[in-house]
């Protein structure tokens, strides 16, 4: 593996080489990321072809705040390596999805949960939280309680929307607690 990792930072503009534990991960800059992982999945000598995973992840102290990072696995060398990209909140990221047809979803996740939009992706939509959802809740400066809170309302047969009263006793709820149902014997 390590011979692997020293051929591709010949090869490739790395701006950072990770080892941690016998796992390698590189930092490229965010405007090479599809010709690199072009190259790592193509490349005779690599041959990354699964895309395991892309995650996200927020440091907002950092002058990039997100880290994106693609998971990838050669099958054929029996390897992992993991492609990192900074980016701030305004810099888009290029769409890997014409590469690894798999990423769209895992865009879509990230774009969802932190707001870092991808350039040239087909359906960049929300999938984990609702269509009228504001935020992102994977940042770390979104409020735990978040902004509104949903429920259904059986008179009106649909869910509603209502801001969030913080304080806990001025919370109305509109159900019987099942604990108190329960008598001591």
């Amino acid at each position: 593996m390590l011979l692997i990792c020293e051929n591709i930072i010949k090869v490739l503009p790395i701006a950072r080489f990770e080892l941690y534990n016998k796992e390698s991960s590189f930092l490229i800059q965010t405007n090479l990321l599809t010709e690199v992982l072009t190259i790592l999945k193509n490349h005779f000598k690599y041959q990354f072809k699964v895309l395991t995973c892309v995650s996200g992840v927020d440091y907002p102290e950092n002058l990039y705040r997100f880290q994106i990072v693609y998971e990838l696995l050669s099958i054929k060398f029996n390897s992992r390596v993991r492609v990192k990209v900074l980016v701030d909140e305004l810099t888009p990221v290029n769409s890997v999805e014409k590469v690894f047809a798999g990423a769209a979803w895992w865009e879509s996740e990230i774009w969802d949960m932190y707001g870092v939009f991808f350039l040239n992706q087909s359906n960049l939509t929300r999938l984990l939280t609702d269509y009228g959802f504001q935020g992102y809740p994977l940042r770390k400066d979104f409020p735990l309680s978040g902004f509104t809170e949903s429920r259904y309302n059986v008179i009106k047969n649909r869910v509603v929307y209502e801001n969030i009263e913080l304080a806990q006793e001025y919370r109305t709820f509109e159900f019987l607690s099942p604990w108190e149902n329960f008598t001591k014997k």
